[in-house]
């Protein structure tokens, strides 16, 4: 791998990690599209790394709070929210556990992340005309449990390439009755543990021989980008709706099904 491809594949990470558009499905659909092979576990594990370094760093404020409150003040509202985020995980990660294998390999068809794409891309438009009218950013530590734990389930979901983590919270987050602001800031909070998690469990496969180069361009990309991903992400959904993303990943969903029918 070179420095621009891994530079390249850390934007993606960075853009497709926290845009509800699907970073599993880009980093497949890359090599994929350029006839290159998978980049490997170890690159995987530095852009996640980067990406969860990214949002710690974003949030580390709203983590200060949850984390001081849930240790030490766990009744109030945001020692309770510590606590309702930290079960809302179990679902993504007993789905990481148990359909690893899947996720590696049987997920990773082209045309079944082009399924993916479309379907949520419908269900996040839908999500967006009942919900995306609301206004203002209300206090995120008042959010129900059971609102955070159903936001938590449907980010199981993203253990499919196509699905995207952030796509499927922040939908389910708007029809459970959550403004934009209030969506996007659950999901990211979300994404937390799940990102770490996922790079832990893969990092335990590695060896200092996997490092390299590339890996380290990769990181800074993924870092650099994800902070303003995150960033511009929540600017832009203060005034916008999700209408380009949804767009967008219908497009992407039919690019890719004309290019298998044309290379069989």
């Amino acid at each position: 791998m070179t420095i621009l491809d891994a530079v390249l594949l850390g934007l993606v990470q960075a853009l497709g990690e926290f845009l509800p558009i699907s970073s599993s499905a880009h980093l497949v659909l890359l090599p994929f599209f350029r006839g290159q092979a998978y980049q490997g576990l170890a690159f995987d594990v530095m852009l996640h790394a980067a990406t969860l370094l990214a949002v710690l760093l974003y949030f580390a404020y709203d983590w200060f709070v949850l984390i001081k409150n849930g240790l030490f003040n766990p009744k109030s509202k945001e020692g309770r929210m510590l606590w309702y985020l930290a079960v809302a995980t179990i679902p993504a990660g007993l789905a990481g556990v148990l359909f690893n294998d899947w996720a590696e390999h049987t997920f990773r068809n082209p045309l079944m992340i082009a399924v993916c794409l479309a379907l949520f891309a419908l269900f996040l438009w839908f999500a967006d005309k009942q919900g995306g009218a609301r206004n203002g950013d209300p206090d995120i530590y008042t959010v129900p449990f059971m609102t955070v734990f159903l936001i938590g389930c449907a980010q199981a979901l993203a253990i499919m390439p196509g699905v995207s983590r952030s796509g499927v919270t922040i939908t389910a987050a708007l029809f459970l009755g959550l403004s934009r602001s209030a969506a996007a800031r659950i999901s990211f909070l979300l994404s937390t543990p799940i990102i770490a998690g996922a790079a832990l469990l893969e990092a335990t496969k590695l060896s200092v021989a996997d490092l390299n180069a590339a890996l380290l361009w990769g990181f800074v990309s993924a870092f650099v980008g994800g902070l303003l991903v995150i960033g511009g992400l929540m600017r832009y959904i203060k005034t916008h709706s999700f209408d380009v993303f949804v767009y967008y990943r219908w497009l992407l969903a039919a690019v890719i099904v004309i290019y298998v029918a044309l290379n069989g």
